[in-house]
């Protein structure tokens, strides 16, 4: 199977062909079209009445806020238009992103963001011309219902289709980059969510072990302490045990930092880390790292992230004999690509974290893409953005050239 953070465009859909039929869609469309000259006036008559007064008493106080909450009250008319839309015409267009209000502008920041608001200005505009469009579409449906109905359903696809393409210009979210900002807004979401997780990940193995540890490396050398004069090989026992709840500490603290981000990931760059990952996995891989320059240390470290997860994988869940890693540049993206031999059948609702890791991958405008058929073998790409490192990539401990 697979998986594609990928989207396409509203206006990707291709037009209804017309049909010599009066089937259920043909009587939507007809619906549609008697129904817009009664919309038409309604909208037509708000418009209309709402910039006139607006402009009018610009010359007062009220004017500016009346034109304003006109731009607020066309988002809902727009949001009614694009109702009927998909409810009659299967189109299917989002709704355009909650109008933004600068922080701490006050009333004259929230006037002026209301006032300048594209999508109140254009759902003006799709207000005023939808009465004269009304008056044609309802008096060519009526005719044609009368004296033209072996070819109404022609004339009615045509007409709706003419509606369709006004729907998608004018009340479709501003532009590709309306429809982008949206989707940076759920992608900050996912980040937040990942970071929580993972602070609430490492607060819980510091509580659990490390800590848990030095607290009983504490009790043991009280006791080794009251010993030490009555019983000293009692004593020397204890410091023993003690010495041992050390170094189980201190390798734990490593492995802990190690997953939070590894030394070795910093000092020597990613192929050296992703050799040093596949070296703890319990299927033989191979490491193939063609990257001309270190990336910006952010995207090196979900990269690494990424294979370290994928190998752990492969490790717990795939029966695989061999394994492969190769990472490479290609223009301005960071490619992965995982493989391995095993059974196959992965898919991100599989329990195994692949979800998470498109998530991550998607909140960095990354792709991942999982090509695991029953039986095997598993190939998973993923793709991120190339970023060149910055001087505040370099580690702080690092000399300077």
């Amino acid at each position: 199977m697979t998986v594609r953070s990928t989207t396409l465009p509203l206006d990707a859909e291709p037009l209804l062909p017309a049909r010599f039929a009066y089937d259920t869609r043909t009587w939507q469309e007809i619906t549609h079209l008697l129904v817009n000259l009664p919309v038409g006036i309604a909208g037509f008559v708000y418009a209309v009445c709402t910039l006139s007064l607006g402009a009018g008493l610009t010359v007062t106080v009220v004017g500016l806020p009346l034109l304003a909450v006109g731009l607020l009250g066309a988002r809902a008319l727009g949001r009614a238009e694009r109702v009927r839309a998909r409810k009659l015409l299967g189109v299917r267009v989002e709704e355009p992103s909650p109008m933004r209000v600068p922080y701490g502008g006050g009333f004259f920041g929230r006037l002026w963001s209301t006032l300048k608001d594209p999508v109140g200005w254009r759902t003006m505009l799709y207000a005023v011309i939808r009465l004269p469009w009304g008056v044609v579409t309802f008096t060519v449906t009526l005719v044609g219902l009368i004296v033209l109905w072996p070819v109404l359903p022609f004339i009615a696809r045509g007409l709706t289709n003419a509606d369709r393409a006004m729907v998608r210009g004018l009340l479709c979210p501003s532009d590709e980059l309306e429809r982008r900002i949206a989707e940076l807004e759920s992608d900050r979401g996912v980040v937040v969510d990942t970071a929580a997780a993972d602070l609430r990940r490492i607060e819980r193995d510091l509580h659990d072990g490390a800590q848990a540890r030095l607290v009983a490396l504490a009790m043991g050398l009280g006791l080794a302490k009251e010993k030490l004069l009555e019983d000293p090989d009692a004593a020397a026992l204890m410091v023993d045990e003690a010495h041992g709840e050390v170094k189980l500490a201190l390798q734990e603290l490593r492995d802990l930092a190690r997953g939070i981000h590894p030394a070795v990931l910093t000092d020597r760059g990613l192929n050296a880390a992703l050799s040093s990952v596949a070296s703890r996995c319990t299927v033989p891989v191979k490491v193939t790292a063609d990257l001309p320059a270190r990336p910006a240390a952010a995207i090196e470290g979900i990269a690494y992230f990424t294979v370290s997860e994928l190998l752990q994988n492969i490790s717990k869940h795939s029966g695989a004999r061999n394994a492969s890693v190769e990472v490479w540049r290609a223009d301005d993206r960071l490619l992965i690509q995982v493989w391995d031999d095993g059974r196959g059948g992965a898919r991100l609702d599989g329990g195994t974290g692949m979800a998470g890791l498109a998530d991550r991958l998607g909140a960095v405008d990354g792709l991942f893409v999982i090509d695991s058929p029953q039986g095997g073998p598993t190939t998973i790409t993923a793709e991120l953005p190339w970023r060149d490192r910055t001087a505040a990539d370099r580690p702080s401990g690092a000399r300077r050239a």
